[in-house]
């Protein structure tokens, strides 16, 4: 009896330390300026968190700014100095990258690719070498690159990220070797994976 008496006697005593702690935590937090300042800040930071998070990306922006007009689509092969002229700081904003030898329209991930996004580097240039080798430092190569010293591995990742370009972004054109002749698109009545399929794709 007498030891079902002091386990009670340690459970009150327990319960109303806990209580005490609480209320002294209460008190440091409401009664002090500076802690209840703390409180506030962390509060709103939870706010915008959850908020952010309920909108979805893009949200304001959008509710912000006028929807862009969307651009007719694009069919022609490029070389490697006439792509630099869509790097979407000319007046239409378009933004085309090249990735193992085919041309993307990635216009619509502008936030992205385009002026001041973190993969800039990329826009109106052919990214194969900087995907393959996870780099963002711009290709400001005039030639064009055959991608021939990259390592199995290297051209892996390349053509891994060639089918989420395919699958996420209108296919262009080619991006033409040295002394290549650009294709007709006009009379083209080929399904666009065959024209993908020639667009110089390296095998190893």
């Amino acid at each position: 009896m007498e030891t079902q008496q002091q386990q009670q006697n340690t459970i009150e005593a327990d319960a109303t330390a806990d209580t005490s702690f609480l209320a002294a935590a209460f008190r440091e937090i409401f009664y002090s300026p500076m802690n209840l300042a703390l409180l506030s800040i962390i509060c709103f930071l939870v706010y915008k968190i959850v908020r952010d998070r309920c909108e979805g990306p893009g949200s304001r922006d959008s509710a912000q700014k006028p929807a862009e007009p969307e651009l007719p689509k694009l069919r022609r092969d490029f070389t490697v100095k006439e792509l630099r002229d869509y790097d979407g700081n000319q007046p239409d904003g378009r933004v085309l990258v090249a990735v193992n030898g085919n041309v993307y329209d990635v216009t619509k991930g502008k936030r992205f690719y385009g002026p001041g996004g973190p993969y800039a580097t990329f826009a109106g240039r052919d990214a194969s070498r900087n995907l393959g080798t996870f780099s963002v430092v711009a290709n400001d190569k005039d030639e064009y690159d055959d991608l021939s010293d990259l390592s199995t591995m290297e051209m892996d990742s390349v053509r891994d990220w060639e089918m989420q370009f395919k699958e996420k972004y209108d296919f262009v054109g080619k991006l033409l070797r040295n002394g290549e002749q650009p294709t007709n698109y006009d009379n083209d009545s080929n399904d666009e994976d065959e024209n993908i399929d020639a667009g110089g794709k390296k095998d190893n």
